[in-house]
């Protein structure tokens, strides 16, 4: 059982480094990591991801924070979409939903991270996109701006909710489309961590009444993510993270790939 907390605290702090690093990676990378290496079941994985989420962030958020790199108004914007229907999603879970199903659960969780992959995969792309329609009509395109993050907000909160997945990487894909001359690397890095706070400790309120927690698990993940997600976010400051986010993408496009197959 020890060498099995010490395996767990490897996998926080590995997980750890990449989202002080990049602010991708909380649910994105851990689920899929307590799924395929741990045989962990998909209720208990999004369950205890979600603290783990929440309780990393919130210590990459205060480092980020102190830098002065936090947008508060995107942030609320998106909290006023995703917090009320991660709310809704809670409650749903509270009352047996079929949400938690596990194979169900299982599809989702592999779904939501192959899509991940690929928008970070494809970020540049939609950067010079969203670039060129900001420019091009910036009228519109900044009235469009606060409905388009709500809507973002909502996405996010379903998707987290229910899979633990996607408030970090496909936040940041969709910020950075929202987003794209406002928003520097490393200001879309901290915002994007401080909006995944509270939603992840919301989503996982459910799942904590309904005693799907596993906090043995929690607590050997999070001695070893603490200390990796404050080295990493005092990284974040003098490197660039793209090199890190697309071999992050490669990583988990196969590992969704791997959570979709294993149910054929």
């Amino acid at each position: 059982m020890q060498m099995l907390d010490g395996a767990y605290a490897v996998a926080g702090a590995l997980t750890g480094l990449v989202v002080g690093l990049t602010g991708v990676g909380g649910g994105a990378l851990m689920t899929p990591v307590l799924l395929l290496f741990f045989g962990v079941s998909p209720v208990t994985a999004v369950a205890t991801d979600l603290w783990f989420a929440a309780i990393t962030k919130l210590v990459a958020a205060r480092i980020h924070n102190g830098a002065g790199q936090v947008d508060w108004q995107v942030v609320r914007r998106l909290w006023l979409g995703s917090l009320p229907i991660a709310l809704l999603v809670v409650i749903g879970v509270n009352l047996g939903a079929t949400v938690i199903k596990v194979d169900w659960l299982t599809r989702a969780i592999g779904g939501v991270v192959v899509l991940t992959a690929l928008g970070l995969l494809f970020a540049p792309r939609l950067l010079v996109l969203a670039r060129t329609r900001r420019l091009g009509n910036p009228a519109t395109f900044k009235a469009l701006q606060p409905r388009l993050t709500v809507t973002a907000g909502m996405v996010l909160g379903a998707l987290v909710a229910l899979t633990s997945v996607g408030a970090g990487a496909l936040g940041s894909v969709m910020l950075l489309y929202l987003y794209p001359l406002r928003l520097t690397p490393h200001k879309l890095v901290a915002t994007d961590i401080v909006h995944a706070i509270p939603l992840a400790a919301v989503a996982g309120m459910g799942y904590l009444f309904a005693g799907m927690v596993d906090t043995t698990m929690l607590m050997s993940l999070l001695a070893g993510s603490v200390p990796a997600v404050a080295a990493g976010s005092l990284l974040a400051k003098k490197l660039s993270g793209r090199w890190l986010q697309f071999a992050l993408a490669l990583v988990l496009l196969v590992a969704g790939a791997k959570v979709l197959l294993a149910m054929t």
